[in-house]
């Protein structure tokens, strides 16, 4: 496994698993079972996704160190506040059967994350977090919290795969010190990624698959990536990656097929923040 240094100096994985979508809590389980007896030492969930629990229970019976994993999760828009972030962060560590967290971030771009990331400070000093940043955040909007507190976001999670490269924003988070790390790596197949012609000729070129490709070209990137699956070839192949890189060609090639736009909706339209902003976990 790979690994990047975050701005505080902690150590996380390159590759993770990701749970988004997996509803069902026993194929939750399962998933994250598997995934860590394949070698998946970072898994990815969130209090909006439902299944913190069922997270919780794979990692508790796994036999792995709790100081092998990395455990992310986030906070949801209506926990975001001072009193209420820590609220929650309380009942994920519950969830999750867990002491500390590695990761914990603000999960939208909404309503008062100044309070969230107070308590978020608070948590991080109190040694019950070991490191703090953000999800869906634009640029301007993670400039804003890095002037205005006072400790920097060491991670922005945000949609990035080859339609969707963040160009911009990858280059502004490096200059910032901000570990980028991609959601929806394989935009969910839309596209048509998986019989993409470039991505279908590199991937014949190693003997690799397309998902293999992609994620190849992501850590290449320094990007971290939390592919999900439920199914156990393809989670193993996924974490086969590290036996191969892209060329210098190859990576211009990927490069060519950006779009510069996201494939699932805007951060910036008011119909959907406004979704966004009252769609409740309970």
């Amino acid at each position: 496994m790979e690994f990047v240094k975050l701005n505080n100096g902690v150590g996380m994985p390159a590759l993770g698993f990701g749970v988004f979508q997996i509803s069902d809590m026993g194929q939750c389980e399962r998933s994250v079972a598997a995934a860590v007896d394949i070698g998946y030492r970072l898994i990815d969930t969130a209090a909006s996704y439902g299944n913190e629990e069922a997270v919780g229970r794979a990692l508790a019976s796994s036999g792995v160190d709790r100081s092998e994993l990395f455990v992310t999760t986030k906070v949801w828009v209506q926990d975001v506040g001072y009193e209420k972030t820590r609220k929650a962060f309380g009942k994920s560590l519950e969830n999750l059967r867990l002491d500390y967290l590695d990761l914990y971030l603000i999960h939208q771009p909404y309503g008062d994350i100044f309070g969230a990331w107070r308590a978020m400070e608070e948590l991080y000093r109190e040694g019950k977090v070991r490191a703090i940043g953000v999800s869906n955040f634009p640029d301007y909007r993670l400039m804003d919290l890095i002037v205005n507190s006072e400790i920097k976001p060491a991670v922005n999670q945000v949609e990035t795969h080859p339609f969707n490269q963040q160009l911009r924003s990858a280059e502004f988070l490096k200059q910032n010190d901000i570990q980028i790390e991609s959601w929806g790596p394989f935009a969910e197949g839309r596209n048509n990624l998986f019989a993409n012609d470039t991505l279908v000729s590199i991937a014949a070129a190693h003997g690799k698959s397309v998902a293999q490709v992609v994620l190849r070209w992501l850590i290449q990137r320094g990007v971290v990536a939390i592919p999900k699956s439920v199914n156990p070839d393809r989670m193993e192949q996924n974490f086969n990656v590290f036996d191969f890189c892209l060329t210098d060609a190859e990576m211009e090639a990927v490069k060519s097929l950006d779009t510069s736009a996201s494939l699932f909706f805007s951060h910036q339209d008011p119909e959907m923040v406004k979704l966004l902003c009252t769609r409740r976990l309970d």
